[in-house]
């Protein structure tokens, strides 16, 4: 196999990554907002199941989340599921497990916001939702963009899981091109794409958090 069509197949298998990665924020960002709402609920049966929710998903390991997703609906439900369920069921199970990540970083974020902020909006007779979308949410997005910063690089990272179900993203590609040349080369390249793939997003997310720098 020549250098250029290696890196083809690498450059394949990053666009696959790309969406994972692209997919997944955009699921479970919303998502563990919702479930931090949920978490610190007043409601004690709807915290509670939010509690179990992010317990299940932080205690257990990734790949074995998207075999459930993946394998679950036909073992329990007798259900054939269509091909291209094996995708949906990555995106399925990454966004249900960094929901349960981003959900406990929400919920930091929005605690560690004074009360006497709340308090100060009742009096300027601001509704709740205009209180948190106009007050607290800015000071929040601004005090958890580090620790977001940190899972959404390991997010990069962690699209190589999807392996597990076959799915044809970069590190499959990879492994299968190093396994046919039997030489390193393909994964010094990956190795090389994923810092770069990295570092693109840690840039971007840097010059956000420089943006938000008037909340100081």
């Amino acid at each position: 196999m020549s250098f250029a069509t290696m890196l083809k197949e690498l450059l394949t298998g990053l666009a696959t990554s790309f969406g994972i990665f692209a997919l997944t924020l955009l699921f479970s960002l919303p998502l563990g907002l919702v479930v931090a709402f949920g978490r610190m609920s007043k409601n004690k049966i709807i915290s509670a199941i939010t509690q179990v929710y992010i317990s299940i998903m932080r205690g257990t390991p990734l790949m074995l989340q998207l075999l459930v997703v993946f394998y679950g609906p036909y073992y329990m439900f007798g259900i054939s599921l269509h091909p291209t369920y094996r995708f949906i069921s990555v995106i399925i199970g990454f966004s249900l497990n960094y929901a349960a990540y981003f959900a406990e970083i929400y919920r930091g974020g929005i605690e560690s916001i004074p009360k006497g902020q709340y308090e100060a909006a009742q009096v300027l007779c601001y509704t709740k939702s205009q209180c948190f979308g106009k007050i607290i949410l800015p000071q929040v997005i601004k005090r958890i963009t580090p620790a977001v910063t940190n899972e959404v690089i390991t997010l990069i990272k962690d699209t190589s899981l999807a392996f597990t179900l076959s799915i044809p993203e970069m590190f499959t590609n990879a492994k299968a091109i190093a396994a046919a040349e039997k030489s390193m080369v393909a994964f010094v390249a990956a190795g090389i794409f994923y810092y770069i793939f990295n570092l693109v997003v840690a840039t971007v997310m840097r010059k956000i958090e420089k943006s938000m720098e008037y909340y100081n």
